[in-house]
């Protein structure tokens, strides 16, 4: 029997035993969970990659082992193959692309526009690493701790950038480690140790781990929010990634919309004290390139005035209105010129003004963020001068000096609601519909100067006066930054399409109002997982893959309204809605990484400059709720998981039986002499006997364990084998017969094993 056995072995056995080697496996595991990181939608492809790659570097290594000096030549030479490999491929990205590979490496890939030759030389190398470490502890020097390291690397590349590893890989990994433990102490052979029964031991260990995975899934896993202030800035990595942030926005001064995607910082930003929530702006993008999908800032965002001293006004919205109105009260042929004499009279309703303060904790910077619609900066911390830009955007002065990371800004803002009002949008849709906008702008300029040239600064006229001549001689810019505002890079099918959302609309109000609603209607779907490929930009989003973050909801909105023909601009900065649950104020709100916001702003003539949300799709209100829902409940994964490990123990209870079923069904349709064969083999896997025994000894070892009788199968077995006799079918018969008698004799002897073992306990 020994002879058969071994004929037996061979090139399939090799196979079967290297193909499913936990140590590939495990690599492939790895591989895929650091992967995922990088490239969701590729990290299956990288694992099955690593795979059939690692099988083959394995047989090397394997090589290696044997051979040790020719062996290591092999190695140095392959090594180095493979670090030429990332060489190149990582030259590669750097085609098209603004920065170096070490950058990106470094950089939270957040903050990074896909790039897919990176990616691919992060596998290249991770590759080379895990397959060479993974072999070298398990196969050569088994060592526990350096195994436990190299399981903890993928959480380590996930922790630094505060990503949520799936469930999936969690438990994968925990549940491989699990079965390196087990297969590497309890199970590997040597010449001193010898495992008796391995599958008994194999058994155990299948069940164990099942169980574990299943208590992973189901057991709830608590929420935990906590301050890791402490311990981020005790090695300070959020500084130096502020730092290679900067860098990069020195080297691009762009927007690319990548620090929106993924899993950012829960790590407080600033705090902010409000009696509502509200949108929060730091910078303002007017140049958009297709090519790139990206937006740079000019002249009109970055233009700042005269420094100004605390406080000072911040005129960039709705007053505008007031102003006009003035200079159609006081001036009737400026009211008669353009079709405002009905409403010279009229007061705009305003909500009432309201007063929030922003207190920044740990980032510092050259901006700080400024809710919508402010009207003025009422004090800050900051003892040094401030800028205003054109854009609204508070910036410390100009010798490059940073806000701290404990300044204090208070505003006081107008409240969402002016539109509400309809007389209030009558008289706005009524200034836009102005034949000339800029030169009523410049007319009512020149009427407002030339009042407050003929009163005294005690006069009660000289407040309003001067603030609605500050107003106008902001607006009155119009023409400076119509032309850029209006620059949607002429794109026909962006054009069709504004034209087509925008039809039978002739206020710019409606038609900004239709636009946001466009991409709600339209089952747009927000995706913070969704990848870019390399030049995808926002006729892309628009018309092809529907999927996207804010940066691209805000850049498409910016686009079409240029397009309908009003001027639009890019806005980054901050949603502030998340409540700070460790405060005693009820008005408190705690600001995040993970609150970052792109939005668009369209200029409304006749109001001026308004924020308008497109983002919030019903696919991702829906998603928001759904998560909500899930909370303290199970994971898909979860669900997945427990229903693969339930699979697993109801199969290992049910192997017996379906072995048994399966192995008639099978033998039954064999040859006489392969079937004979066949119930020897079974009967020794049943009864555990060793494959070197002789088929005497097989039968002697059955009667003993169990009292069944597998002689006549026995010598039918040697005369077929070692006799070259051709058995009957009867032979086949009589073969079966005692195959079942020694299986259902085996059962019954477990079972009379169990009862004593029970009475033996009592």
């Amino acid at each position: 029997m020994t002879e058969t056995v071994k004929n037996q072995s061979g090139l399939k056995n090799f196979l079967f035993r290297t193909l499913v080697d936990p140590v590939l496996i495990y690599t492939a595991i790895i591989m895929s969970s650091i992967m995922f990181h990088y490239r969701e939608e590729l990290a299956l492809t990288y694992g099955i990659l690593t795979y059939f790659m690692g099988w083959i570097i394995f047989r090397l290594f394997d090589f290696m082992k044997k051979h040790k000096i020719i062996g290591g030549l092999a190695y140095i030479i392959v090594a180095y193959g493979f670090l030429n490999v990332f060489g190149l491929i990582a030259n590669k990205g750097t085609e098209n692309y603004p920065i170096s590979f070490a950058l990106w490496f470094m950089t939270p890939q957040d903050s990074l526009q896909y790039n897919k030759w990176y990616t691919l030389a992060m596998f290249v190398f991770f590759f080379i690493f895990m397959t060479s470490v993974l072999y070298f502890f398990t196969r050569v020097q088994y060592r526990v701790f350096m195994t436990f390291l190299i399981m903890i690397i993928p959480f380590a590349i996930y922790a630094k950038e505060y990503e949520e590893m799936p469930t999936r890989y969690i438990i994968a990994l925990a549940v491989g480690y699990i079965v390196f433990m087990m297969y590497f102490r309890q199970l590997s052979e040597n010449k001193d140790v010898v495992v008796v029964d391995k599958f008994e031991s194999w058994k155990s260990g299948i069940v164990f781990t099942a169980v574990f995975a299943i208590i992973a899934s189901i057991v709830p896993k608590p929420q935990i929010e906590a301050d890791r202030t402490f311990l981020e800035t005790l090695i300070n990595a959020d500084a130096f990634t502020d730092r290679l942030n900067e860098m990069l926005n020195v080297f691009r001064d762009t927007a690319s919309g990548e620090q929106f995607r993924g899993q950012m910082s829960d790590t407080p930003i600033y705090y902010a004290r409000s009696d509502e929530d509200l949108r929060l702006k730091t910078t303002t993008f007017s140049n958009y390139d297709y090519k790139t999908d990206s937006w740079t800032i000019s002249d009109n965002d970055d233009k700042c005035y005269t420094e100004i001293g605390q406080p000072f006004d911040i005129p960039m919205n709705s007053e505008l209105c007031d102003a006009l109105l003035y200079a159609a009260h006081i001036e009737s042929d400026f009211a008669e010129t353009y079709n405002l004499t009905e409403y010279a009279e009229y007061q705009p309703v305003y909500p009432e003004l309201r007063e929030m303060q922003i207190f920044s904790s740990y980032q510092s910077g050259t901006r700080t963020p400024v809710p919508q619609s402010a009207r003025q900066l009422l004090e800050s911390s900051y003892e040094d001068t401030i800028l205003l830009s054109r854009s609204g955007a508070v910036i410390s002065s100009n010798d490059g000096e940073r806000f701290a990371y404990n300044e204090t800004f208070s505003y006081s803002y107008l409240p969402d609601g002016f539109f509400s009002t309809p007389e209030n949008k009558s008289v706005v849709d009524r200034i836009s519909e102005a034949d000339d906008y800029s030169a009523m702008l410049s007319d009512a300029f020149d009427i407002i100067s030339y009042a407050l040239d003929e009163v005294s600064v005690s006069d009660k006229d000289y407040d309003n006066l001067n603030h609605y001549w500050y107003v106008l001689n902001v607006n009155r810019l119009y023409d400076s930054f119509e032309e850029t505002l209006l620059d949607y890079g002429n794109n026909e099918k962006i054009y069709k399409l504004a034209q087509e959302i925008t039809s039978g609309l002739s206020s710019d109000y409606d038609k900004a109002k239709a636009l946001e609603w466009y991409f709600i209607q339209n089952n747009y779907v927000y995706d913070l997982n969704y990848r870019k490929e390399v030049g995808e930009n926002a006729e892309d989003f628009l018309f092809d893959t529907k999927k996207g973050v804010c940066y691209e909801y805000a850049t498409a909105m910016t686009l079409l309204a240029r397009a309908a023909g009003i001027p639009a601009r890019y806005c980054e900065g901050f949603n502030m809605q998340t409540k700070y649950e460790n405060s005693r104020d009820d008005d408190m709100y705690v600001i995040t990484a993970k609150n970052s916001h792109g939005f668009p702003e369209l200029y409304i003539k006749g109001f001026g400059w308004v924020s308008f949300e497109p983002t919030m799709t019903p696919n991702a209100a829906q998603e928001e709720d759904d998560e909500r829902q899930a909370s303290g409940m199970l994971s898909e994964t979860g669900i997945a998981i427990l229903g693969v490990c339930i699979v697993l123990l109801l199969f290992m209870l049910a192997y017996p039986a379906l072995s048994h079923k399966f192995f008639r069904i099978i033998n039954n349709r064999k040859g006489p002499n392969e079937a004979v064969a066949g119930v020897i083999h079974r009967i020794c896997r049943l009864y555990r006997i060793p494959v070197s025994s002789t088929s005497h000894e097989a039968e002697e070892t059955v009667k003993l364990i169990s009292g069944a009788d597998i002689s006549v199968t026995a010598l039918l077995f040697d005369r077929a084998e070692y006799g070259g006799a051709e058995l009957t079918e009867n032979d086949k018969e009589v073969a079966m017969r005692e195959y079942l008698s020694a299986y259902e004799a085996l059962k019954e002897s477990k079972k009379e094993i169990r009862k004593q073992k029970f009475i033996r306990k009592k």
